[in-house]
């Protein structure tokens, strides 16, 4: 052999393969080969020293602050014990918005105002026409306004249906 200093072998029993490239963990300090640097892949018992985390309460979904060294789990447990502010009778209602609609018992999780009269509506009722709106003498959207109005002048031009011109008025490309 002409280099037989070259490489290391992989700290993990199982392994124990030759590496050119040998990699040092950072929390226990053993060398590993590529496939096993990772610590969950040789199992580092040190690896809560490393491994930064910010671990979430499952009662009140607060995270819990953990200082170098300790362990998450013994943490979490002692904020659940003393500091959690979890209340299982407070249950949050996520369907908060009732319709306005007269007889209508729907909820939606988001508000649907009504652009006219600025009641909160579900979305069966959104529209004036559907709420029987009171806000505006004219109950549809602007544009549909809008387009009444056009519709409206057209029919006083023409002679013909409104919004329509007479047979005389038709061209047609030959």
């Amino acid at each position: 052999m002409e280099l037989p200093d070259l490489g290391r072998h992989c700290s993990e029993v199982a392994c124990r393969r030759l590496d050119f490239l040998p990699l040092k963990c950072d929390a226990c300090g053993e060398v590993f080969c590529k496939d096993h640097i990772r610590y969950d892949d040789h199992k580092c018992s040190s690896a809560y020293k490393k491994n930064v985390q910010v671990p979430v309460c499952p009662l009140c979904n607060a995270p819990i602050p953990v200082q170098k060294g300790e362990i998450p789990d013994a943490v979490v447990g002692a904020h659940m014990d003393k500091n959690c502010k979890y209340n299982p009778a407070q249950k949050q209602k996520i369907f908060t918005n009732r319709c306005l609609k007269p007889g209508c018992k729907r909820k939606e999780l988001m508000k649907v105002v009504c652009e006219q009269c600025s009641g909160n509506f579900c979305i069966k009722h959104r529209h004036p026409l559907d709420h029987d709106c009171k806000g505006s003498s004219h109950p549809v959207s602007k544009a549909g306004y809008a387009a009444l109005m056009r519709a409206s002048e057209t029919a006083f031009k023409s002679p013909g249906a409104i919004g329509m011109p007479s047979h005389g008025n038709l061209q047609h490309n030959r």
